[in-house]
């Protein structure tokens, strides 16, 4: 096709200057390299390129040359950022220092590296399936099979068309359920799944596409057909979750991490005028340089997850994820002192919140939530932190890339309680309607805070556990009664001047937690012979 040429270059590498990453330089040794040719064994020169190295060149192909999208969201500073304030609202525009990106291009790509599940939401036209296409072609699949491997959400549709069908001879001959084979749909063996609007597809099938995307399997008449580790890319229009059908809240929080499709720049129309003059599709002219073939799918994801989470980087996370669990007046005992304890009873956290009196609820960044973070939540921002920091060449995560990955992937997963004060303080009213901008600013006072009370220098608890991890092989009694008492003494002086804030509540559980493993171990040493 002529003109095709600029839409098929891909950037000269490195995109990012730099050496090989470390978890690259780590990879297990494979028995098949033995008896590669000198250009491997995935394509001509492919091994020749860090995989992180693909991902870059794979991002910048397709927001230079895909996806019309000019919004960098995605900040990084390499020192100081010019930034200038346009308009009645003093909106401020900051022209970043550091290689940033576009979120709408960068969390898809991190999805299909670690193979997670991501929403794409936006209005109708705005490139979500496009973007998931895309997704597709990256894995190696022809692109007609991507389009028709692509499930569309409809009223209609039932669970043996998202899974398959029984064989009609077998449902006359069968004499058990056992007997019937069943035609499971091609699309479930595939490294990337696309399901578009999702929100059309009714609740009974909704169902079994939680299953599939929970426990990687499929069941029709008792039939089990175990599916592969995937990228998941769904699609809606909206952002509440609604739709023909209400989208169930397990399926929902299935989700890991949440994009929006940003609107279309017009200054880049040229570009469409372009693409309709020469009838050019990017989806089909995607270089196959930056194509991942199954094994270098595997070893990408192989390689994230050998990217090392820092102990201090690990700690900021922690306080941020205390803030927002505590709810003191919901329970009697202290372990039930949540909003988790008050939203199974049906009552609203917010009218019990309202009614404590004890803690600053402007301050307190748990009053602005009416809900905490669950383990899956925490365990998908520690897999896109380190996709993050993979991808920009870095040798750990940084605070940055957990900065920058945090609102995304918390995005429906802390709640905010839009009746709360501090919404109402001057500047704050956008956080009703911005959750990313909100669950970054939250993430900042947090960090803001832990830098205050010194928690890098001066952490008893961490400490205490510290010294519990090197084990109580040959602790004597008298060293085990001495650590008890330092731990019920650190809690008494907190019952003298603390407030009970979110990260002191999770704090005086982990003293507890301490308290009765020794205490166990206390016990064995006074029993044994």
């Amino acid at each position: 096709m002529e003109g095709t040429g600029p839409y098929q270059h891909v950037s000269q590498a490195p995109t990012l200057p730099g050496g090989a990453h470390p978890a690259a330089e780590a990879e297990e040794f494979d028995v098949a390299a033995l008896y590669a040719g000198p250009l491997g064994t995935d394509g001509a020169g492919a091994r020749a390129l860090p995989l992180d190295e693909k991902l870059r060149q794979a991002y910048f192909w397709i927001v230079n040359h895909a996806i019309i999208s000019p919004h960098y969201d995605v900040e990084f500073a390499e020192g100081p950022s010019p930034s200038v304030t346009l308009g009645d609202s003093k909106a401020r525009l900051t022209l970043p220092s550091g290689q940033s990106y576009s979120s709408f291009v960068l969390i898809p790509l991190l999805t299909f590296a670690v193979r997670r599940r991501c929403l794409l939401v936006g209005g109708p036209g705005r490139g979500k399936t496009a973007s998931a296409i895309l997704m597709g072609v990256l894995a190696g699949y022809p692109l007609r099979e991507v389009r028709r491997a692509m499930q569309h959400g409809h009223p209609q549709l039932t669970i043996a068309d998202l899974l398959g069908t029984p064989l009609p001879a077998d449902l006359i001959k069968a004499e058990r359920i056992g007997d019937i084979d069943i035609a499971w749909r091609s699309w479930l063996s595939m490294r990337v799944k696309i399901v578009d609007e999702y929100n059309r597809i009714p609740t009974r099938t909704q169902s079994a596409l939680l299953t599939l995307m929970s426990d990687g399997y499929a069941e029709v008449f008792d039939q089990i057909y175990e599916a592969t580790d995937s990228a998941w890319y769904l699609t809606a229009n909206d952002d509440g979750g609604g739709g023909t059908y209400q989208v169930i809240e397990a399926l929902r929080d299935r989700i890991d991490v949440v994009v929006h499709a940003l609107q279309f720049n017009s200054r880049f129309l040229g570009e469409l005028v372009t693409r309709i003059e020469q009838r050019l599709r990017p989806e089909e002219l995607v270089p196959p340089e930056i194509v991942f073939s199954a094994a270098e799918h595997e070893r990408v994801s192989a390689e994230i997850l050998r990217v090392p989470l820092p102990v201090g980087v690990r700690r900021r996370l922690e306080f941020f994820a205390a803030q927002f669990e505590l709810l003191e007046s919901a329970g009697e005992q202290f372990e039930y002192r949540t909003k988790d304890t008050a939203k199974l009873a049906g009552v609203d956290p917010h009218l019990l919140a309202a009614t404590e009196t004890g803690r600053d609820r402007i301050a307190d960044l748990g009053a602005q939530s009416l809900n905490g973070l669950s383990v899956r939540a925490l365990q998908s921002v520690i897999s896109y932190a380190k996709a993050l920091a993979y991808f920009r060449d870095r040798e750990e995560v940084g605070l940055d890339d957990l900065r920058a990955v945090l609102p995304f992937v918390l995005h429906d997963k802390l709640v905010p309680d839009d009746d709360s004060p501090a919404f109402d303080e001057p500047g704050h009213r956008p956080y009703r309607t911005d959750r990313v901008s909100w669950i970054r600013q939250l993430f900042d006072r947090a960090c803001a805070e832990y830098d205050r009370l010194d928690l890098d220098v001066d952490d008893p608890v961490g400490a205490l556990l510290a010294e519990f991890d090197h084990g109580l092989d040959g602790l004597g009694e008298a060293e085990v009664t001495a650590r008890l008492a330092r731990i019920e003494g650190l809690l008494a002086e907190w019952a003298r001047d603390r407030k009970l804030y979110g990260h002191v509540y999770d704090d005086a559980l982990a003293l507890k937690y301490l308290h009765q493993r020794y205490v166990n171990y206390r016990a064995w040493l006074r029993w044994r012979p």
